[in-house]
């Protein structure tokens, strides 16, 4: 086993002192990045890029370094920029980084799809004048408050009255969605996300930029009605499960290759068991976590020692607190029986070669 993977699981069994940077992974892993990355995107360019926006987030210094590394690969791979650019953005979600797009990079993805010419969204407030109507002959009107000639400022245009969101199509047609502050406010309130951030009293985005948040939410709605590529597609199941607080599990190995894809399981199980009270009826586990043999006889499937510390990191993610101390001796005793043939370059990336 490589020197990089020793210390990450060192890091996650709670010594620190020995385990790889973030910026010490991005930058053996920048070949990596190369081969991930569009034909207009420097691999120097996006490492910076990531670099910046990992130091401007102090909470990703508290998860896996190679979440982050992983996150970033998948970014390369969606063609979004990650921070301010607002194409895309990387978020400690307990000890993993999830890569959350934001509306920019919806927005770009759109564009880039072949089938749509302009996409956009703009808030309402209350002193604009605005107007929909549906039905066979669909129109939008917004004119927003002037102050002689100009668009007014937002305290003279009044409070968020909702928001839309418009694509124009290639032959010139368009289409568009709008929502309420009301039908947006349900949106936020429904968010698991921004449940969980009440829940433990921490700020939500939807608490510091409701504004963005809104016009992600308009353009989100419309991308759904939209000719998908494939990058779209994922883009939304991303930025879906992320709403539904589930945990991404981007694989390094699997961010690279270009195989990774977001399992996102039937809302309305979860709901359902939300409402009764019940979890899984054959495991007993809430949420819809996997039982613990499951787990277990991943952890004793693996074929390699780096197979092994991804399937491990994933179960742990996926296992209640009571469950740790046996899969942790499932995956000492795995690892114990297993012969470490990996070269240094496929440990980094969490394959044999």
């Amino acid at each position: 086993m490589s020197q990089t993977l020793r210390n990450i699981q060192s890091a996650r069994q709670g010594n620190t002192t020995s385990a790889v940077s973030f910026p010490s992974m991005l930058e053996q892993l920048k070949g990596e990045i190369a081969r991930a990355l569009p034909k207009h995107l420097s691999a120097e360019r996006m490492a910076r890029i990531a670099l910046t926006a990992f130091r401007m987030n102090p909470k990703l210094s508290e998860v896996e370094p190679r979440s982050v590394v992983a996150a970033v690969i998948q970014s390369c791979q969606l063609g979004l920029q990650i921070g301010l650019m607002g194409e895309a953005h990387l978020v400690a979600f307990g000890s993993q980084c999830q890569l959350i797009p934001g509306y920019q990079g919806l927005v770009k993805l759109a564009r880039n799809s072949g089938s749509v010419q302009d996409i956009y969204a703009h808030e309402v407030r209350i002193n604009d004048k605005f107007d929909i109507v549906l039905g066979l002959n669909r129109s939008l009107m917004h004119e927003p408050l002037k102050k002689n000639g100009f668009p007014a400022s937002d305290d003279e245009r009044g409070a968020i009255a909702g928001f839309y969101a418009v694509a124009v199509f290639n032959d010139g047609s368009r289409t568009f969605h709008a929502l309420s502050k009301e039908q947006v406010e349900w949106v936020r309130d429904h968010s698991r996300g921004y449940q969980m951030a009440k829940k433990n009293r921490k700020e939500s985005p939807w608490d510091t930029h409701f504004v963005p948040m809104g016009l992600k939410t308009a353009i989100r709605r419309l991308c759904n009605l939209l000719p998908k590529s494939p990058e779209l597609a994922m883009a939304l199941a991303m930025d879906e499960l992320n709403e539904r607080g589930k945990t991404q599990n981007i694989g390094i190995a699997e961010a690279i290759d270009g195989s990774w894809a977001p399992i996102i399981d039937d809302e309305s199980s979860d709901t359902k068991a939300q409402e009764t009270g019940a979890g899984d009826q054959k495991s007993g586990r809430e949420g819809g976590k996997p039982p613990l043999d499951v787990l277990l006889t991943s952890i004793s499937q693996a074929a390699s020692v780096d197979d092994l510390d991804e399937r491990y990191a994933k179960a742990e993610d996926a296992a209640d607190d009571g469950d740790l101390e046996q899969l942790l001796r499932a995956y000492r005793s795995r690892k114990a029986a297993l012969t470490d043939t990996a070269s240094p370059a496929s440990a980094i990336v969490g394959v044999a070669k």
